[in-house]
Parts: structure tokens; sequence; C-alpha cells
């Protein structure tokens, strides 16, 4: 039997997680007023989840259809290396370098490695102007890179998706219905904001 070793949070920390999920902005007072736990406890346990890393803090600028609209093509693409290319060997080759991280930031959303039929793969979310910018920067830009970074044959086969409207992110953000002014609406229901609920389990060798 495989034991799962999870971190749980107090019920203290679990009231602050939501009032920083509905407002990342709430002051330590704020986030007091609305839940009851003093002050300084608030300041004492968010503190702590920052020095453990289980908080993270994102300032989002919306370049899509519900904010400044600039890139009307998004696009998912994964990209599947050959046997022997190892997640060393990319975070080695790849994530380490200036250039790479220049292209990150620039074009690419979101990059996860992965695994598909046995093999490494690259997830990406590649944004753009329109489909011809998309082409052009994937083919133009990234694969080339990859290419150079990890061998001409590295990369063995490349699928793609269009993604066309925004529905969620990180499990409780939904510009169509639940964000208003930069945060979660007031009006939102405390039992639709996902923190940890996920009942324990065992998984079985």
């Amino acid at each position: 039997m495989v034991k799962i070793n999870k971190n749980e949070l107090t019920e203290v920390e679990h009231l602050i997680v939501r009032e920083l999920i509905r407002n990342p902005r709430a002051s330590d007072s704020k986030i007091s007023k609305k839940t009851g736990v003093p002050v300084m406890t608030v300041y004492r346990k968010r503190k702590n989840l920052e020095e453990r890393k289980f908080l993270r803090y994102y300032t989002s600028l919306d370049k899509g259809e519900f904010g400044l609209n600039i890139f009307n093509a998004k696009k998912l693409y994964i990209v599947k290396f050959k046997i022997g290319i190892t997640r060393k060997k990319y975070f080695e080759q790849v994530e380490n370098e200036v250039k790479w991280r220049a292209l990150n930031c620039k074009y690419i959303s979101i990059t996860y490695l992965g695994e598909k039929d046995g093999h490494l793969a690259l997830i990406i979310v590649l944004d753009a102007v329109d489909e011809a910018h998309m082409v052009e920067e994937f083919n133009g830009n990234i694969v080339p890179y990859l290419r150079t970074k990890l061998g001409k044959d590295a990369i063995e086969d490349i699928q793609t998706v269009n993604l066309n409207k925004l529905i969620r992110v990180h499990h409780n953000y939904m510009p169509h219905a639940n964000l208003e002014k930069g945060k979660i609406k007031d009006s939102w229901p405390d039992d639709m904001i996902f923190v940890d609920e996920v009942k324990s389990c065992n998984l079985q060798e």
C-alpha cells in the first residue's frame, strides 16, 4: 500500500485562504473582519503559508476577449519528444536558457511537462495576434529553438487544439460569471469557492 502524504489546512487557514481566493489584495485586517480571526493570527498564518510555498500570488492582465483583446488566437500544442529526452535534459538544455524564458513571457501563456505514449511531452498554450502569427511564432521560433537545444530529431510528433473561449482558471475564476473589478464578486457563494475539499485516499499496489 502506498501512503500519500498530504498537507492539510487547519480550519483557520481554510477561512483565510478562501478570503484570499476571493480577493488576493485583501489586507490582513479586512480578512480578520470577514472571518472573525484575530488580525495577528491572520498575519502569522498567511506568512507561514507563503513561506511553505502553499500560497502563490499572480497579477494577470487579461489580453483576451474579456480584457485588452490583443490576442485573437490561442492554441494548445502537445510536443512529444523522442525516447531519450528526459525531464533532466529538458531543464538543463531548455528551461535554464534566458532566450527560452524570453519566449515564454512574450508568447507562451502556460507550459507543462507531461507524458504521452511513454514519451516526455511539452504542453504549451500559445497566444498570438492572429492565426498567421501563431504559426509563424511556433514554427519559426519555438520548434527551431527546441531542435537546436535538444537535437534535430528531438521532436517526434506535434498535436494541436484551437482554444476559443476561456471558461475557468485555477478552479475558481470564471471571467464570464464571477469576476468583477479584478476579484470574485461579493455575492458569489462561499460553497462555490474551492480551497482543498478533496477527500484523502490511499492507492493500493
